[in-house]
């Protein structure tokens, strides 16, 4: 049980890169995880962002259906998975109370995106095949290695685009891992215009625990944007 955990984060949907549902077929045949696990920022909720919106991408409505095509095709590789609760994921929430709206008038995350069997949580601790804990979390520090230090456990984290690292901490009794999975998002698309001149990019790819030992799948891409269709 837990043998083949994969991680995957900030997908961003509409705005994901177009060849990362190819590349997580590929993983899932490669590895084939027995427990899957999406840490954050399932979708971007772009129109409705806290931050400054670009006013030439889809309206709200518009993006919530074009992502719902997008959700059936990665349930349809994922029929069950776990969902991290995440600063872009809860936007629609966080409107809502921001405007004084009860969550009574709400639709839960399943019901407005038709999912069946993907079950939603704040944060997540599992035990690893090798009997080690292990915290998942969306984005709770730059530093992930402090994260795992705090919590005591190896941990995992999404949010930072640009972070896609293992770092090892141990104490006298055990050693621990701390991971940054990176993101799977289309860079080029106006929704990440914020980021056009930043000097560190974003890391396409996710990772994956096997046997309670973490190892980082980077989706390498060509010189035109596309993967190039290996596993590395």
């Amino acid at each position: 049980m837990n043998k083949r955990i994969l991680v995957i984060s900030d997908l961003h949907i509409p705005f994901h890169h177009r060849d990362s549902f190819d590349f997580l077929k590929e993983i899932k045949k490669e590895y084939k995880p027995d427990f899957v696990i999406n840490i954050g920022d399932l979708l971007d909720f772009h129109a409705i962002n806290m931050h400054t919106h670009d006013p030439d991408l889809y309206s709200a409505g518009h993006e919530l259906r074009a992502s719902r095509g997008f959700i059936r095709a990665l349930e349809g590789i994922f029929p069950k998975m776990v969902e991290i609760e995440s600063n872009h994921s809860s936007l629609v929430y966080r409107r809502a109370l921001k405007y004084g709206m009860s969550r009574e008038f709400l639709k839960d995350y399943g019901d407005f995106l038709g999912t069946k069997k993907w079950k939603w949580v704040d944060d997540l601790t599992l035990t690893m095949s090798n009997n080690q804990k292990c915290f998942f979390t969306h984005g709770r520090s730059a530093d992930i290695l402090k994260v795992s230090q705090t919590m005591g456990m190896s941990a995992v984290q999404g949010h930072y685009h640009t972070k896609f690292i293992i770092s090892y901490w141990a104490n006298p009794d055990n050693i621990f891992f701390a991971m940054n999975v990176g993101c799977l998002i289309n860079q080029k698309s106006m929704a990440f215009n914020y980021a056009k001149n930043f000097r560190t990019r974003f890391i396409i790819g996710c990772g994956i625990i096997l046997e309670g030992i973490p190892k980082l799948l980077p989706m390498v891409l060509n010189d035109k944007g596309r993967w190039n269709k290996k596993l590395v």
